[in-house]
């Protein structure tokens, strides 16, 4: 026998092996953890009062909503030298199945710090889809995910639902709704209290909302609370949006100091009794102090809703502080505000507060250009001082309720319902199977690829496969689709394929020009630069606009719910960004001058279109890179954008100020761009080579399927829905997929994956070319010649789905043949050309 084949077989059987025997020491670990959350589980009380939290009467719990995606709790404890008892985090309504891991291990932490669990619920759905059997279904997926977690659940339902700035503001009557279905949903849960949180009223009605109740409509009746026709600072800026007693087990109210409601970034000190005027409103602005009195006395929020009532009161709170603003320092202006907190939270002053929750986060205001520090720990003074301070407060720290270790991991013993002896033995057949492959591939005849011309359509197909995964995870509706696009081949995503082979495809057109034409090759990459450059700012501006409707629902679009893959890592999960944010400002005379630069950077624009960025990038420098390859500088090529790679994975640097550095940072995924180029400029070389050493060809497709079985038991994508294979148990699974498969920086095992795959992939194509394209090359290759154009199209298609109601309420089968129409109408709309004229291709 051949000792190459020999050997390879064996390893392809080692590795399969370890990747089979963690499937049966998953399966211990799982039901491990399930047992020992179950023998941790307490009694629940039927109270939901602050004693049963373990507040008591000037003895609130301090609490922190941290940044997830950068810090944790037991960094929180240890900065601040005090454990919290109680943590938030944020979830989507309804659950999105990408959560539900991220909230797992969430509550994990906070059992591990004995500490109780405030959910943010924000609707990613108008108020007027949140019904009794969505409340229901949340409730319940909320249960199963809590199993064995020994702390409460604080259901902070839409909170600063009085404002302007959440797109579930300002509309009493269908948040009224709303509250009242969650709220009935979690009404036997008795580990579960209902919170009711608007924000402080200064200022009162803020900024309108778009979708705010037009004067004469019943909704805007009950905005004027005084009944002088008109909606201002003199009507109740509470009142309307209250559930009601039977609805609301505690009150909240968020008090933040920021100055700086006039839109300019200024670091203030705290005034004297500045706290205590949010809670009584005497803090309200100028036209509230006209109308004095005239709200009923609603503006005075601790006696109207925490006295009166008899409810525990949560405040949450933090001190606007941005490095760039000048003004007073961080420790004056946190420390101050920190002392006015503890002092309103002592007995014998606002003894109805039973949660001081700070909110540990960073944000961006001035359309991206100022950063604005809530934290109350980045500063090691600061966190001492605050932390001293907090020693002599009465303030309850954790632990509140008994720890629990090993929480983490989805309930039971299965994942998606595929039990770990199945996963076993499909793997097992996996390993049998790899074992009588033979490494090199034996086409019939007359399969292979034989098309001479220029044109490869072998790449065509792969684009158009890559695009159609674009499509589908970019449209976002939990679908049957999803079991083919959503990292179920490896690793590997649409756009890092899409990325990759675009460089291929430049490489293949351009590279035989560039010896002897860089100048009109320059014009040409230039000219396609220029126009990517101006499609993307046609599309930011029309989505702008778009938003500015007042029927027209934009949020997919002008905002970005994190799924743990970006960036702030996995527990920046469910935190929701406003990728328009300060883009207002060319409504306002003067446009600031923030606005203009901010938008021809592309520092705004739809999340699923802000890749173009770095397509207009390496255009650009393309033939700069293309002329270095043409002098026979490949060498220096390859190890400049390693290097590059390197530097941006290491030190995660950001070079432009352009939104898609958020999630494609520039000298990350240059190389990918980069790697496509050269190989696109040396196809010819590297297939004749490959040919002749068809080893390697069999090495890259053993990783690839080791990679893809893998890739099948990732959390991160399971859901009710889907099948993956439980191989290990969650976290020992996230650990190695953040370290070594991370989407935004590249991490190195998914780098390999892309490459191992293109060629896997290639060869495959080359092999089996004509079924191949009998089967799927008719769908694929013509979106695969036109992706541009595909890709500019998907952007109007999501804002059609998300105005349509039917398609947003999780319906699998409705959403699967939506996605089928979807698809059909792009391969229709390549086919016959339409508006090719206009539209980019």
């Amino acid at each position: 026998m051949n000792p190459l084949k020999t050997f390879l077989r064996a390893a392809l059987l080692v590795l399969s092996l370890v990747l089979f025997l963690p499937a049966g020491a998953a399966q211990a670990a799982v039901a491990a953890q399930a047992a020992v959350a179950a023998q941790a589980a307490i009694p629940a009380s039927n109270t939901k009062s602050g004693e049963d939290l373990g507040a008591s009467s000037g003895k609130p719990l301090l609490g922190g909503v941290l940044e997830w995606g950068e810090d944790d709790a037991a960094g929180f404890a240890d900065r601040l030298q005090a454990t919290p008892a109680l943590l938030g985090h944020d979830v989507s309504f309804p659950m999105t199945s990408g959560e539900k891991g991220y909230l797992r291990e969430f509550l994990a932490q906070s059992a591990a710090s004995g500490a109780h669990a405030l959910l943010t619920v924000n609707p990613s759905v108008p108020l007027t889809d949140v019904n009794a059997a969505g409340a229901a279904d949340f409730a319940g997926q909320l249960e199963e995910l809590a199993q064995g977690f020994p702390g409460k659940l604080l259901i902070r339902f839409a909170p600063d639902m009085n404002t302007s700035w959440v797109s579930w503001g300002q509309q009493p009557g269908d948040y009224v709704t709303a509250f009242r279905a969650v709220a009935q949903a979690f009404e036997s849960k008795s580990n579960a209290v209902m919170v009711w949180q608007p924000f402080q009223a200064r200022d009162y009605p803020f900024t309108r909302n778009r979708d705010a109740p037009a004067p004469g409509t019943p909704g805007f009746v009950a905005l004027d609370t005084n009944s002088d026709g008109d909606w201002n600072g003199s009507d109740a800026p509470y009142a309307p949006y209250y559930p009601g007693d039977d609805a609301v087990d505690w009150t909240g109210l968020t008090a933040l100091h920021d100055d700086t409601g006039g839109g300019a970034a200024v670091n203030t000190l705290p005034r004297d009794g500045e706290l205590a005027a949010f809670f009584n409103g005497t803090a309200r602005g100028a036209a509230s102090v006209q109308g004095a009195g005239s709200d009923g006395g609603d503006s005075d929020f601790y006696e109207s809703y925490a006295v009166k009532r008899d409810k525990p009161l949560l405040l949450q709170t933090a001190a606007y502080f941005s490095p760039t603003a000048g003004g007073p320092s961080e420790a004056e202006i946190k420390s101050g505000w920190w002392r006015q907190v503890l002092d309103e939270a002592a007995p014998g002053k606002l003894e109805r507060i039973a949660a001081v929750v700070w909110d540990e986060k960073t944000d961006m205001g001035d359309a991206g250009n100022t950063i604005i520090d809530w934290r109350l720990t980045r500063n090691p003074d600061v966190a001492a001082a605050a932390g001293a301070a907090l020693k002599d407060s009465t303030l309850v720290t954790g632990p509140v309720t008994r720890t629990v270790e090993g929480l983490g991991g989805a309930p039971g013993n299965t994942l998606s319902g595929v039990p770990a002896g199945i996963a076993a033995a499909a793997l097992l057949a996996g390993a049998i199977l790899l074992w009588f492959l033979p490494v090199r591939l034996r086409p019939a005849k007359g399969w292979t690829y034989s098309d001479t011309s220029s044109r490869d359509s072998r790449v065509d197909l792969m684009r158009g496969l890559a695009i159609l995964f674009v499509v589908v995870n970019h449209v976002g509706m939990t679908s049957l689709f999803q079991l083919l696009t959503q990292e179920t081949i490896g690793f590997v995503s649409g756009a890092e394929l899409f990325v990759l082979l675009s460089g291929l495809v430049l490489g293949m057109v351009y590279g035989p020009k560039a010896q002897d034409n860089i100048g009109e090759i320059a014009q040409k990459t230039g000219r396609r630069a220029g126009k990517l450059y101006v499609t993307a700012l046609a599309v930011v501006v029309l989505v702008f606009v778009l938003s500015l409707l007042p029927l027209f629902n934009s949020d997919v679009l002008t905002t970005f719910t994190d799924q743990g893959t970006g960036g702030a890592g996995r527990s920046g999960a469910g935190r929701t960004y406003d990728l328009y944010t300060g883009m207002q400002g060319l409504l306002q005379f003067p446009v600031s001058g923030a606005v203009i630069p901010a938008v021809l950077l592309l520092q705004f624009g739809p999340w699923q279109f802000n890749v173009m960025g770095l397509y207009v990038i390496m255009l650009l420098v393309s033939p700069l890179i293309l002329l270095a390859l043409a002098r026979g500088k490949v060498l220096w090529v390859l190890a400049a954008t390693t290097a590059l790679y390197i530097a941006g994975t290491v030190f995660r640097l950001r070079i432009l100020p352009s939104q898609f550095e958020d999630s494609f940072p520039l000298m990350v995924w240059q190389v990918l761009f980069v790697l496509g180029l050269v190989g696109g400029y040396y196809r010819r070389t590297l297939v004749a080579w490959l040919s002749a050493h068809r080893w390697v060809v069999g090495v890259c497709a053993a990783i690839t399927v080791a990679f893809a079985v893998m890739s099948w038991a990732n959390p991160y994508l399971a859901n009710e829905y889907d099948v993956r294979l439980a191989l290990t148990s969650d976290a020992n699974y996230r650990a190695v997929y953040d370290q070594f498969f991370g989407r935004t920086y590249l991490e190195p095992g998914r780098l390999l994956n892309v490459l191992t795959l293109l060629v896997t992939a290639y060869a495959l194509l080359t092999a089996y070319w004509k079924p191949i394209e009998r089967a799927v090359g008719w769908l694929l290759i013509p979106l695969g010649r036109a992706t541009l154009y595909v890709f500019i199209m998907h952007v109007v298609l999501i804002a059609v789905v998300a105005n349509i109601p039917a398609l947003q309420q999780g319906n699998i089968w409705l959403n699967t043949a939506a996605y089928a129409l979807i698809v059909a109408l792009l391969w229709v709309m390549v086919r016959t050309k339409f508006l090719f004229r206009i539209i980019p291709t």
